[in-house]
């Protein structure tokens, strides 16, 4: 791709356009579309499910794939990558290499934007999403560069979200946004609609992104992607991994003390601290460290409104103790250590670096089918791109 300087725009959407790709990519693809798919199936009971029939199909699929903070995350934008970009190719007629060229495009854009970006407390999914989530319709209906790139630049008003929606309804509702605007966006410019590819360039200034970052070519989405072990916020997957992997098992009854230590850098988004509503427990570092101990693999019961009310789980929360320590640029910075005590006086002790899931910790084939087994959707495996968007309607 080269460096993007005056023509960032016109650099993705050249890219993105002329994307021929890899084994390897397409077979992060399938990956992405059995993950995602298997948590919209799950996201059908979710209280919230409802409200999402008020927005067009892309934007409620999009929604569905992110209410439960299920789905995976590419980690050097902190960007929840195919909430977006899979909804939208399938809604657009599209399949791989849609998805991969909207995937592609919403890693570099994210990358670009940067941990200060997403640290500023902006939602990096929606503002890398709403072009993203153009490019991938654009390439679904077959668009030229030319066009692609108009399409990015007429998403761009749509480019926005913050992190104080997270704990509510309006995360997930913001990932639909993006989704639509991107939709929206394509067709505009499919229609002949006018626009400058340099909005791009003056957008990324204002919100305090890297307009002249510089990129490889391959692989198509650079980094892979997370997948998430439980369905809570991906700052909370390492610590509650950490609890789990305690050599000495410990009763969350014989618990006093709970002592953690991280980098600053990975409490970013856990901003509930006395979580009062499943939602919010997804973003609660004391919650998710309950959760684990009460529950050894927090599910989808763990992070109800029922579950995070427990009387045990308030006694856990308080027992907690946070030390953060300075740096990190991401979620995964650094790692995580965790001190039980005992009500005896007794200590146990661990750390981690890297969760299940994480992309240098990859899921097998088996945890994957395991994981779309406790969504209900174990008949997935034999899902194919050409099945998928008929199937997503019939939920």
């Amino acid at each position: 791709m080269g460096t993007a300087t005056a023509g960032l725009a016109d650099a993705l959407a050249r890219w993105a356009t002329e994307l021929d790709p890899s084994e390897d990519d397409l077979a992060l693809a399938r990956r992405s579309l059995l993950d995602t798919v298997g948590v919209m199936v799950a996201a059908r009971e979710d209280p919230l499910a409802p409200l999402f029939a008020q927005l067009p199909e892309a934007g409620r699929w999009a929604a569905l794939a992110h209410v439960l903070d299920y789905d995976d995350l590419h980690l050097p934008s902190t960007t929840h990558i195919s909430a977006v970009c899979l909804p939208v190719a399938l809604a657009s007629g599209g399949a791989e290499r849609a998805y991969l060229a909207g995937a592609g495009v919403m890693a570099r854009l994210g990358t670009a934007l940067g941990w200060r970006h997403y640290s500023a407390g902006w939602h990096a999914t929606c503002t890398a999403g709403a072009p993203a989530a153009a490019v991938t319709a654009a390439i679904a209906r077959g668009l030229d560069a030319d066009a692609t790139a108009r399409a990015i630049a007429l998403a761009i008003p749509a480019a926005g979200g913050v992190q104080r929606a997270f704990g509510t309804a309006a995360k997930s509702l913001q990932i639909g946004f993006a989704a639509e605007a991107g939709v929206r966006a394509a067709a505009l410019a499919g229609a002949g609609a006018d626009a400058d590819p340099l909005a791009l360039e003056q957008w990324m200034a204002l919100v305090g992104g890297d307009p002249e970052a510089s990129w490889a070519d391959t692989p198509a989405v650079p980094d892979g992607l997370a997948i998430k072990a439980f369905p809570c916020c991906y700052a909370l997957q390492r610590p509650i991994a950490a609890v789990r992997e305690l050599e000495t098992s410990v009763p969350a009854d014989g618990v006093r003390r709970i002592g953690v230590r991280t980098p600053a850098a990975s409490l970013a988004p856990l901003i509930h601290h006395s979580p009062q509503t499943g939602l919010e427990g997804k973003f609660s570092l004391e919650y998710g460290i309950a959760a684990a101990l009460l529950d050894s693999r927090p599910g989808f019961d763990s992070f109800s409104d029922a579950g995070v009310r427990r009387p045990d789980a308030t006694r856990l929360m308080r027992a907690v103790e946070v030390a953060a320590t300075d740096g990190g640029d991401h979620l995964l910075t650094g790692e995580v250590e965790i001190e039980l005590e005992t009500n005896a006086g007794a200590a146990v002790r661990t750390a981690l670096a890297l969760p299940p899931g994480a992309p240098e910790r990859p899921m097998t084939p088996e945890e994957l089918r395991a994981k779309l087994v406790l969504c209900g959707a174990g008949e997935l495996t034999e899902l194919s791109w050409e099945s998928a968007a008929e199937f997503v309607r019939s939920l």
